[in-house]
């Protein structure tokens, strides 16, 4: 019987969920769905002196924002809980004395001081990246090089330790990743990493093995920067035993900076003019504020979309997909290595395309706020009418109603550059005969503009003579939906003051 497809997303609550986390959480769930699989979430929170007040709950509401609800989590546990690896700390230290029992970890009692000089020795010898190694180890104070009744001693009297790995010399260290192909180590190049601190945490590294272990993990699919410690995590599966229950790797590429220059950081976000968190982040001790994209107006759907396709190709010249759609086509062999590049036009394109899948009338609620706020009364079936003339051009729900102003109060200023092109006494003639000749139709926009079209072929004038000063006019602006639809929703009485009061302003 084949393994079930159990992926994690574990992210730790040291501050608000990076975009690039964001993406690793997509790519778990979108795995896990295409497979039938669960999509577990597990806060690695072992590293107290990190832990960030209110970073667990934004992690919960950015996901569930996103629409990747996890299938278990802390505040929905399956068989497997807890979830939240302190909770979870008595698991741990068994594993690591299992290493220590069989010869493939030992106790380390250096100091900071200690690990601190023998660095400074070593730069001054120029090996600046000292390491803590199959080398090294022999000569710091440890269980290998202390006597056992001294270890012993030590124990007992409780003085600070590490538990390290114990790394052999010269062995190759292989393992497949499912987006990379193999990948090939030498031992002599990794350092003996702790994996158990004497205050019963254990590392990154253990709790990450154990609980992927326990919990029944197949695939483990997470960013690239991981890549370097695949290799522990390789051997402790191999030194506990658990070869046969080790999961499938595959590390993701970087998403880097819009010039491709680096990868794309928490802090490059508003200082480049893009947010790079689902949603707004208020650090609780600098008070230090960073945007979101919930918060900015973007459709949740056109951020994942966006995410998707940072990495991933479908192969397919298709680029807007729902949920169900990403499911569908996604796969780990479409996921290159190179990093990709972040692009805020494109992010926003993803938007505008969302935008125009929204029905006029779901639009229509979505953007009374915004009409609300500046303190625009108009009924709801009017401000459809403005939706469905405005959303075209939109990128943002608030677009519509920005470039809408004209639609709830006249012009207060005309384009300059249409005035001093196009207006005359000779057009504002023709204007005013126009608008005669507009009030004798109906005053909708197909009369109106059979109307216009007649006047211009009887006075045989181009459109761009009087049609643009018309625009500006009743708009004030040089650009937009069609007019005739503009002044079929102002009214004829709109319509006939504002072009009076543009020929008294501009004559």
């Amino acid at each position: 019987m084949a393994q079930e497809v159990r992926v994690r997303f574990a992210p730790s609550p040291t501050g608000p969920l990076h975009m690039g986390g964001v993406r690793t959480a997509l790519y778990n769930y979108l795995f896990a769905k295409k497979n039938n699989g669960k999509f577990l979430l597990r806060i690695e929170d072992t590293d107290q002196t990190r832990f960030v007040p209110g970073a667990e709950a934004y992690i919960q509401e950015a996901l569930e924002w996103c629409g990747l609800t996890p299938d278990e989590s802390p505040w929905n546990p399956g068989e497997y809980g807890p979830y939240r690896q302190s909770e979870r700390k008595d698991l741990y230290k068994q594993y690591a004395l299992q290493l220590i029992e069989s010869g493939n970890a030992y106790y380390a009692f250096d100091t900071a001081e200690d690990l601190e000089a023998m660095r400074e020795k070593a730069k001054m010898a120029k090996m600046p990246n000292w390491q803590y190694n199959n080398i090294t180890r022999s000569s710091m104070k440890n269980s290998l090089t202390l006597s056992e009744d001294v270890v012993n001693e030590k124990l007992a009297n409780e003085e600070p330790y590490v538990i390290r790995i114990k790394f052999p010399r010269n062995e190759e260290v292989r393992f497949h990743d499912e987006i990379r192909g193999w990948v090939v180590v030498n031992t002599s190049n990794l350092d003996d990493k702790v994996i158990y601190k004497s205050d019963g945490m254990p590392t990154y590294h253990l709790a990450n093995i154990v609980d992927d272990h326990l919990m029944k993990v197949s695939h483990v699919i997470r960013g690239e920067e991981w890549l370097p410690s695949a290799p522990l995590h390789v051997m402790l599966y191999r030194y506990l035993g658990l070869e046969d229950t080790m999961p499938t790797f595959a590390h993701l590429p970087l998403i880097l900076r819009p010039d491709g220059n680096g990868k794309l950081g928490k802090r490059d976000g508003d200082r480049l003019g893009f947010p790079v968190f689902p949603l707004n982040w208020i650090n609780p001790e600098t008070k230090e504020q960073s945007s979101g994209y919930r918060e900015r107006g973007y459709y949740s759907g056109a951020f994942v979309n966006m995410l998707a396709f940072l990495g991933w190709n479908p192969g397919t010249s298709q680029e807007v997909f729902t949920m169900e759609e990403l499911i569908e086509a996604f796969s780990l062999d479409r996921v290159g290595k190179a990093g990709a590049k972040f692009d805020d036009k494109k992010t926003k394109w993803f938007n505008q395309q969302y935008l125009k899948l929204e029905s006029d009338e779901s639009l229509t609620k979505r953007v009374a706020p915004f009409a609300s706020d500046k303190g625009y009364e108009i009924s709801e079936e009017a401000l459809q009418e403005i939706v469905h003339l405005m959303r075209e051009r939109a990128t943002f729900d608030e677009d519509i109603i920005n470039e809408a102003a004209f639609f709830f109060s006249a012009p207060e200023s005309y384009d300059e550059k249409v005035v001093a092109k196009r207006w005359n006494k000779e057009v504002s003639d023709h204007l005013e005969a126009i608008v005669s000749q507009f009030n004798e139709t109906s005053f909708d926009a197909e009369a109106l503009e059979a109307s216009f079209k007649s006047y211009l072929e009887m006075h045989e004038l181009g459109f761009g003579k009087v049609g643009q000063p018309l625009r500006v006019a009743i708009t004030g602006v040089a650009a937009g939906p069609s007019l005739f639809a503009i002044m079929s929703i102002l009214g004829k009485e709109e319509v006939n003051s504002r072009l009076k009061t543009a020929v008294e302003k501009l004559n």
